[in-house]
């Protein structure tokens, strides 16, 4: 199938778009390699130099491979920018639903691995939390940063990484509004003792409570308007 020629504005951009959608309509699949520069320039009326800076950007995203001498293939279909897009247009509900879903096994995990230089962390983001007060969203996000990192799981980390954006904005909205309960350092108190005991299924418990209480109160707001 021929790819529709890119306009001249943003011409990276749009040769990165009309890729994009080559990959997720199946034009190729895991393992193929895609057509040269040459042939991708022509089949989208456009010079190889634009080609040659589309294809760096999706190498970068993880969607295609350069192997020297032997060309570009197709590394991945799944798309981690449209997953983050919509991720960030979920609303504060779905986003608690898989908070609780993530962080529960970070808990887990992080109880079962966690180091020294780990548990001073999570002391020092419990402190800043308790300093900086009940609606400190940005230390409330970077507690929770702590206990994923103490995971010692390279995948959970740079996802939550990516999912957090989506975190904070729901962190500044909820807790902007009068209607959402306030963070309850209790509760982080007991996670991050948990964690220090060394009790995985404790952990995950703590942080189940801990997001116990805005999980229903956002429910209750939803279910009213």
């Amino acid at each position: 199938m021929a790819l529709k020629a890119a306009g001249r504005t943003s011409l990276v951009d749009a040769v990165v778009d009309q890729l994009r959608a080559q990959l997720a309509g199946g034009e190729w699949t895991v393992g193929d390699r895609i057509p040269t520069e040459h042939e991708l320039a022509g089949q989208l009326g456009v010079g190889r130099n634009t080609v040659r800076e589309a294809v760096r950007v999706l190498v970068h995203a993880g969607l295609l491979e350069s192997r020297q001498g032997n060309g570009t293939f197709v590394r991945s279909t799944a798309d981690a920018a449209a997953v983050l897009r919509t991720v960030r247009a979920a609303g504060a509900l779905d986003v608690l639903e898989l908070r609780i879903a993530l962080e529960t096994e970070a808990a887990r995990l992080a109880a079962a691995r966690r180091d020294t230089h780990d548990l001073l962390r999570l002391r020092a983001a419990l402190t800043t939390l308790r300093e900086e007060g009940d609606r400190a969203a940005d230390a409330d996000l970077a507690f929770h940063r702590a206990v994923v990192e103490a995971t010692h799981n390279a995948a959970f980390t740079e996802v939550y990484r990516f999912f957090s954006a989506q975190v904070h904005e729901s962190l500044v909205e909820s807790l902007g509004d009068h209607e959402m309960p306030a963070i309850d350092l209790d509760a982080h108190e007991a996670l991050v003792a948990a964690i220090e005991a060394g009790q995985p299924d404790a952990a995950g418990a703590a942080v189940r409570e801990l997001l116990r209480v805005p999980l229903e109160t956002v429910r209750s707001i939803v279910a009213t308007r």
